[in-house]
């Protein structure tokens, strides 16, 4: 009996043995799990180099600055046009004329009543010398004289009205015929022989010679990065290595009503190579407010201001950035201050981050480019 009782005790202190050594490796795991550093997977966002400039180009054409519309002084049946499109005028060319026939009548009706006038001037002439000469014999009254030199004075206004109407119409005559003013190139024929023309109507379009210029188109969008002075270059279809500089010479007041377009004309230094009607791009250096765009789900807030967790690459570790906000934008939210080419902002998660928290980046594998965004150009932040 005895001995089967000891039996039993020693069965019993081995099992209160294995049991209290299985509580006390149990309580050590459990500690070592708390002890253990938890160390978060991220998915991030990379910002990518800011750029302040960006570069605008348009195509135009080249133009004179000046073009002359030339039209006849008065109105007529086109009789001759001596000029073609591409032809090369001098001041004084007759580049059109006008049937005279009704001008030439004009002239000669104006001198028959120049002639009539000056008879009238003599006859009073005489007159008044008559009522004088009387007068001086005392045989006819101070008021004969007076008529007498009232009738001449009215003469010599006649005559002198002839002689205006007889200028006028030779001018009228000259007129006839349509001539340059200036040196330039034939850019236009708006009527031919036979054609019956008003005074003033556009008949041939002179391109004047000297500065040129190329003439573009801008949007609304951009017309604000075009002023008078500023300094742009011009390149040119023809010729891919003919680069000129330019400046900026006028810029519309209005937009055209149909394509909501601003006319711009840049003025071109002097250069035989370039020719009229040539196709230019013109290319322009716009600055705007530098800023980035971040997923709005990498916003947060702390101490009641906004901020983004940065990470820290060397030691895959998060930071709390203080950071500056503006408008929002397809991407996200735009940020002007705060960040800086190669920071790697958290995209998601960010109320699970803790100041120096350990956070395990996704593989180089799965990386994509950052892109940066400026003035109105859409930035995209790139996930990894």
């Amino acid at each position: 009996m005895s001995s089967l009782r000891t039996v039993n005790f020693s069965s019993l202190a081995g099992i209160a043995l294995a049991a209290g050594m299985a509580l006390l490796s149990a309580g050590c795991n459990e500690k070592q799990a708390e002890n253990k550093e938890v160390v978060r997977p991220v998915k991030v966002v990379e910002i990518a180099k800011m750029e302040t400039v960006r570069r605008l180009d348009y195509s135009g054409s080249v133009k004179a600055r000046t073009d002359m519309n030339l039209g006849f002084r008065v109105a007529g049946k086109i009789v001759e046009r001596r000029v073609d499109i591409g032809q090369q005028v001098k001041p004084g060319d007759v580049l059109a004329r006008i049937d005279s026939t009704d001008y030439e009548l004009a002239v000669r009706r104006a001198e028959a009543a120049l002639a009539s006038t000056d008879k009238q001037v003599q006859t009073t002439a005489l007159a008044r010398t008559r009522a004088e000469q009387l007068l001086s014999n005392n045989v006819a009254p101070k008021s004969q004289v007076e008529q007498a030199e009232l009738g001449y004075e009215q003469a010599v206004s006649a005559r002198d009205t002839a002689r205006s109407a007889l200028a006028e119409a030779k001018n009228q005559v000259a007129y006839a015929n349509l001539t340059s003013d200036l040196s330039g190139i034939v850019t236009a024929v708006a009527a031919d022989v036979g054609q019956v023309v008003g005074s003033g109507t556009p008949v041939v379009t002179v391109a004047v010679d000297g500065e040129k210029e190329v003439q573009i188109a801008v949007p609304e969008m951009d017309i604000a990065q075009f002023k008078p002075g500023k300094v742009v270059k011009s390149r040119f279809w023809s010729d891919a290595a003919l680069v000129l500089g330019g400046k900026v010479r006028e810029v519309a007041g209005s937009a055209d009503p149909q394509s909501r377009t601003f006319t711009v004309r840049v003025s071109l230094p002097a250069d035989p190579r370039v020719l009229l009607g040539m196709t230019a791009t013109i290319e322009a250096e716009a600055e705007n407010t530098p800023f980035v765009s971040v997923p709005l789900s990498a916003l947060a807030e702390k101490d009641g201001a906004q901020i983004v967790w940065v990470v820290d690459r060397k030691a895959d570790t998060v930071h709390a950035r203080p950071i500056k906000t503006g408008a929002f934008s397809d991407d996200g939210v735009r940020v002007s201050a705060g960040l800086s080419a190669g920071d790697l902002v958290v995209a998601a998660g960010t109320q699970f981050m803790n100041e120096n928290m350990k956070v395990k980046l996704p593989s180089a594998a799965g990386e994509q480019s950052a892109a940066a965004e400026t003035g109105d150009q859409a930035a995209s932040g790139v996930v990894r």
